[in-house]
């Protein structure tokens, strides 16, 4: 008879011989690997997707070179290095873009904003008008105390810019400069608080125009044609700053900052920076002289507008004097004086009911005499 002891002795070898039979049936084919073949990673799920819907599973040295997605759009190009000049830099950090909408922002200054308790009676129904004819906008109206908050954010990087907006020794100054720096960063309009908004901006230009073709609107405010012109204005034709529409980074907005802060500084050096002492006048520093000469060095650009015959062009005051509709040359839309001068009963300006008047000017500016606040008169 069979002991227990045999018995687990038996079954011992019984299922070694078992063991032995399966691993040498199943044994993995990774001993040895054929001179000269590598070990085949396991691919990525996307190469495993590209494999099942029908690529070539060929080796690297047989692969076709990927095609590129074909496309209408220009292809990206590398960012030009930083300039080192003012109007460079400025370019640089606020690119314009022609084909961009308007943005929808309005923009006022004034010593208190209409939630202050101190904001003028006077103002609101003006400054209420802006936001009743434009329900779709962003009405922002800025103080005083806060405009150097807000440009040191949005020109963070033009320490220049800061110090020369600093330094100006008058509140007029700094409006003007105010709004050419705010329509640079983010666009839209800027409008003086003692303006009335008449018509919504969306009706100022015909939609025969194309918006993808202009970056800036801006209208006449004097258009004096006679001879003794220069004893009254400072420009044959001047345009107006109190009210501008544009879209983000336009070449004249960048000109005209550059020109200012090239100035205040300079002035400040020289230690004239002083409301007595400053070598120009606040119509050529920060007003609408050093503007319109601007617009005028823009339209007349050789580099934005190249002309098809080499001849330079040149866009002049008799371009734009006596015209009673909108205009627009090169990506610049001029309104007839009406638009933004409405009322003023000279140089052939209709009155606020016509169908061009858009914007009405009180000029209840403080900076200016009693004589000086009638238009052209700076």
């Amino acid at each position: 008879m069979i002991s227990f002891r045999k018995c687990v002795v038996i079954a011992f070898f019984i299922l070694s011989g078992i063991f032995l039979l399966h691993t040498a049936h199943f044994k993995p084919s990774l001993a040895k690997a054929e001179p000269g073949t590598h070990h085949q990673r396991s691919e990525p799920p996307d190469a495993r997707l590209t494999t099942k819907l029908g690529s070539k599973a060929n080796s690297p040295s047989e692969q076709e070179p990927e095609q590129e997605p074909e496309t209408e759009s220009e292809p990206v190009k590398e960012p030009e290095p930083e300039p080192t000049t003012l109007l460079g830099r400025l370019k640089y950090h606020f690119p314009y873009g022609v084909k961009a909408k308007f943005p929808g922002y309005i923009w006022q200054t004034w010593k208190y904003t209409p939630a202050d308790g101190e904001f003028d009676p006077m103002l609101r129904p003006l400054e209420a008008s802006w936001t009743e004819l434009h329900p779709g906008f962003v009405h922002q109206v800025v103080d005083d105390e806060s405009a150097i908050y807000f440009l040191k954010y949005l020109y963070s990087s033009f320490p220049e810019i800061i110090e020369a907006y600093e330094s100006l020794p008058l509140p007029v100054l700094k409006a003007d400069f105010f709004r050419y720096l705010i329509l640079h960063a983010r666009g839209g309009i800027y409008s003086d608080i003692d303006t009335t908004a008449l018509r919504s901006a969306t009706e100022w230009i015909p939609a025969t125009f194309d918006r993808s073709t202009f970056g800036l609107v801006v209208g006449i405010e004097a258009d004096p044609d006679r001879a003794d012109w220069a004893k009254w204005y400072s420009r044959r034709i001047q345009f107006c700053q109190w009210t501008i529409q544009s879209k983000p980074g336009h070449p004249v907005l960048r000109d005209v900052i550059a020109s200012i802060t090239e100035d205040a500084l300079r002035m400040k050096e020289e230690g004239i920076l002083t409301k007595k002492d400053m070598d120009k006048s606040i119509v050529e520093f920060t007003g609408p002289a050093v503007w319109t000469d601007a617009i005028f060095r823009h339209l007349n650009d050789p580099l934005i507008f190249p002309s098809e015959d080499g001849k330079l062009r040149n866009i002049s005051a008799h371009h734009f004097t006596g015209m009673t509709k909108q205009k627009q040359v090169g990506d610049v839309v001029v309104l007839p004086i009406t638009s933004f001068s409405p009322g003023v009963q000279q140089m052939g300006s209709e009155e606020a009911d016509s169908d061009m008047a858009f914007v009405q000017h009180e000029f209840s500016g403080t900076w200016k005499s009693v004589e000086d606040r009638r238009i052209g008169h700076w």
